[in-house]
């Protein structure tokens, strides 16, 4: 067995002989998922013949006896498991999710078992501090001298406020300028608890901003376009999503164009090369392009005026923009290098 894990499974051995009834045995370990699964306090309850609420009272004096043990140094097996755990957590920024804590701790993708026992010793830990999941967070340990599980709720929702009033992703450093931490990383450790926030690229963001957690192919074609900030050709963006921290990224070259074509953000600008409307890059054909420019202009503009503002929409070649001004029906040459709009 591995050094960490036997530290942890002593720890939780030792914690366990400070019970001692077996049925409060019993009721902790199933409440923690020590042995299995985790159940439920009316599982248990049906399980042993007594009520939910009976359940919980026994859960929570099992819980204050094993507090007041670890205060008072009786479970000697526990401080090994607690000097563990601290050093991985001032690695992680003094606070982590529990999956990110144990797969840390143990190296390998842990199972719900292993995280259980890990949360259980930290739950009655005198040096540590637990975050309850729900809604807004993620079950995770911190270091009790850092703060407890208020305090660390407190600063998730300071981080989540200030991005929201922001509007838009920002960056660690962004978010160091508006907070008082001793390093960037911490501001990490915290927002990577909250399950109202995703980062992609090294910024933070809402997790329902589609910038920073993209959930279909158009999202990730945006995030793909608008991080290069130039136009690409549709394989490009194909290969881009290959290689990118995306999840599901596995999609087909055909799709990726598919949603191209669909999503009025994206403008072709050439031959499968794609920008974002967003750039000033606008639909239609040559002959459009060039009529919209006129008619913004108010006076006739040469050859090369009319290329260089085509130019600046399409990727198209110059002879292409030439070819399509020879349109009688819809441009006039008035001089020698002139041109305007034929009248209706």
């Amino acid at each position: 067995m591995d050094k960490n894990a036997e530290i942890l499974k002593k720890a939780i051995s030792g914690s366990l002989k400070i019970i001692e009834q077996d049925r409060e045995k019993e009721i902790i370990s199933r409440r923690f998922g020590l042995n299995g699964p985790k159940e439920t306090l009316e599982q248990i309850g049906e399980l042993l013949s007594i009520t939910r609420e009976r359940v919980r009272q026994l859960e929570k004096a099992i819980l204050i006896h094993l507090q007041i043990a670890a205060e008072d140094n009786q479970i000697p097996e526990l401080a090994a498991a607690e000097k563990l755990l601290v050093r991985n957590l001032t690695e992680m920024g003094r606070v982590a999710r529990l999956d990110d804590l144990a797969d840390k701790i143990y190296e390998h993708k842990t199972n719900a078992r292993e995280k259980s026992g890990l949360y259980f010793i930290a739950t009655f830990s005198k040096n540590l501090t637990i975050v309850e999941e729900n809604d807004k967070y993620y079950a995770s340990i911190g270091i009790a001298e850092y703060g407890n599980s208020r305090k660390i709720r407190d600063r998730i929702d300071e981080i989540v406020q200030i991005i929201k009033a922001n509007k838009k992703p920002m960056t660690l450093d962004e978010l160091d300028e508006k907070l008082n931490y001793e390093h960037p990383d911490h501001i990490k450790a915290i927002a990577s608890t909250s399950k109202l926030l995703a980062t992609l690229n090294n910024v933070w963001g809402l997790a329902k901003w589609p910038s920073v957690n993209p959930k279909n192919i158009r999202d990730k074609i945006y995030v793909i376009l608008e991080s290069k900030k130039e136009p690409m050709h549709f394989s490009e963006i194909a290969k881009e999503i290959k290689d990118s921290n995306f999840k599901r990224k596995n999609v087909t070259i055909q799709a990726i164009h598919n949603e191209l074509i669909k999503d009025e953000r994206f403008v072709l600008i050439g031959r499968g090369i794609y920008a974002l409307s967003s750039w000033g890059y606008k639909k239609g054909t040559i002959s459009d392009i060039i009529k919209s420019i006129l008619e913004k202009s108010n006076e006739p503009l040469t050859r090369e005026e009319i290329v260089k503002q085509v130019l600046k929409v399409r990727k198209v070649k110059e002879t292409t923009i030439l070819l399509n001004l020879q349109n009688k029906k819809l441009f006039k040459k008035i001089d020698k290098n002139l041109y305007t709009l034929t009248e209706v």
